[in-house]
């Protein structure tokens, strides 16, 4: 399911799935002419930064923004979408956010193979680390896998939720380290950032992808028995829920 939903975007098109790649491709090119160009934002705020630093960094932080945020937008309106699976056969409605969450990380790693590319361009080879950033994602997994249960059980009952989250995850762009670093924010604020579910695994995958770190492990340990739960959470609610939809669509 997860593969034909992913040709299934690109049918039709000239190019197919080749629009999977050049999407990250253009979408590099304009943060990098906006941010760099127009704003002259600076990482690090020195003057020896180039465009293509700047551009590498906030790439990284964007591939793991949008990995959440088109899963999570997508939940509520899987089982409203899928109506035949409720009411004619008999179908695991559970799998349906794990086929949305399947089909956001295939073009997670075209992102991810946009970014080593542009990164070996500029800079060379790199670093080791950098096979460690699937690691990173793994807890962020969870996390999306819980709240898309959630949003996919409640998107049935209540049809604002799709309008509300996709308010949620705009505001959540820019309340989360993407295109600033979390240094820059003053300390009485910073506290409110680091709350931020995203902030942890960006500044994490910015580690190991950019600056060639290892992860924090006693903090991504936490994080990942958090998201466990949070999506054991998520499971249990959709499993409890399951039974109404058929009254309610």
């Amino acid at each position: 399911m997860t593969k034909r939903e992913v040709i299934g975007r690109y049918r039709g098109s000239m190019i197919g799935i080749l629009w999977s790649f050049f999407n990250p491709m253009l979408m590099l090119t304009v943060y990098t002419f906006v941010f760099s160009v127009v704003f002259k934002a600076k990482w690090n705020n020195t003057a020896s930064e180039s465009k293509s630093e700047f551009a590498i960094v906030l790439f990284a932080g964007m591939i793991v923004y949008t990995l959440f945020a088109e899963t999570v937008n997508r939940a509520p309106s899987l089982i409203i979408a899928n109506i035949n699976y409720v009411k004619k056969v008999v179908f695991p409605l559970e799998i349906l956010p794990v086929v949305a969450l399947g089909s956001t990380l295939f073009h997670t790693a075209v992102s991810i193979s946009v970014w080593l590319l542009f990164y070996s361009t500029i800079h060379g080879m790199p670093h080791w680390t950098c096979l460690l950033f699937p690691v990173v994602l793994l807890p962020l997994m969870f996390l999306t896998l819980g709240m898309a249960w959630l949003l996919a059980s409640l998107g049935v009952y209540l049809r604002d939720v799709a309008q509300i989250v996709s308010i949620f995850t705009t505001i959540l762009m820019f309340l989360s380290p993407v295109f600033f670093s979390i240094n820059s924010v003053p300390e009485d604020f910073r506290i409110f950032m680091l709350l931020n579910p995203l902030t942890f695994i960006i500044e994490q995958g910015r580690e190991v992808l950019i600056w060639g770190h290892m992860p924090d492990w006693p903090l991504f340990a936490l994080y990942m028995a958090g998201s466990l739960l949070f999506a054991w959470l998520g499971f249990a609610w959709f499993q409890k829920t399951r039974k109404g939809f058929a009254d309610v669509i």
